[in-house]
C-alpha cells in the first residue's frame, strides 16, 4: 500500500507541473492550504471531513474513488486513527470493501470517529457559547457554526441563542 500511496503522490506532483504557468487560480489550478493530519479526535472529525470534501471537489474531480480514498487516508495518522486506517487499507486490498464514492468513505469515517460524541460535544459547546465582546454578526456566525450537528432545533435552539446574547440588546 505504501508503494501505491507514493505513486499517488508522485502522480499528483506531475499533474501539478505546468498548471501554475497559466496564472489561473480557479478550480483544479487553485492553490489550497495543506490539510491538517487527523488523528481520530472526535471533536476534529467534522472539520477534517469538510476540508476533505472541499479539496476533493476542487482538486480531484477526475480522480477515481480509490485515488480519492487513498488521498484522504494519507492524512489519517496517529492516535486511534492508525488502527482504523490499517484495517480499512487491508479491507480495500483484499476486496472486502469497496466504496461507491468518496462521500461514502467520508461517511464511514464520520461514523467511526464522530458518533454521538460529536453531537454531545456540540451541544455542550452551544450551551457554553456567549456573545461576550463579539459583535452580534460575529456571535450569529459562531452560533450557527456551533449549532450545526448539535441536534438542537426549533424552540430549544432559539432559547440557547437568547441565553447566549448580551443582556443589553
Amino acid at each position: 500500500m505504501q508503494v501505491q500511496i507514493q505513486a499517488l503522490l508522485v502522480a499528483q506532483g506531475e499533474a501539478g507541473v505546468g498548471r501554475e504557468a497559466t496564472g489561473s487560480n480557479v478550480g483544479s489550478h487553485m492553490k489550497v492550504a495543506k490539510l491538517a493530519i487527523f488523528n481520530g479526535e472526535a471533536a476534529k472529525v467534522g472539520g477534517f471531513i469538510m476540508a476533505c470534501r472541499l479539496f476533493l471537489r476542487m482538486k480531484m474531480r477526475g480522480a477515481t474513488v480509490e485515488e480519492q480514498v487513498q488521498w484522504v487516508l494519507l492524512y489519517v495518522q496517529g492516535g486511534s486513527a492508525d488502527v482504523w486506517k490499517e484495517n480499512v487499507m487491508e479491507e480495500l486490498e483484499s476486496g472486502e470493501i469497496e466504496y461507491e464514492s468518496a462521500e461514502e468513505f467520508l461517511t464511514s469515517l464520520k461514523k467511526e470517529f464522530g458518533g454521538g460524541e460529536e453531537e454531545s460535544m456540540k451541544a455542550a459547546e452551544l450551551r457554553k457559547l456567549e456573545q461576550g465582546g463579539r459583535t452580534m454578526e460575529e456571535f450569529i456566525q459562531e452560533f450557527k457554526r456551533t449549532a450545526r450537528g448539535s441536534r438542537y432545533e426549533g424552540r430549544p435552539l432559539i432559547e440557547e441563542f437568547k441565553r447566549g446574547m448580551n443582556g443589553g440588546i
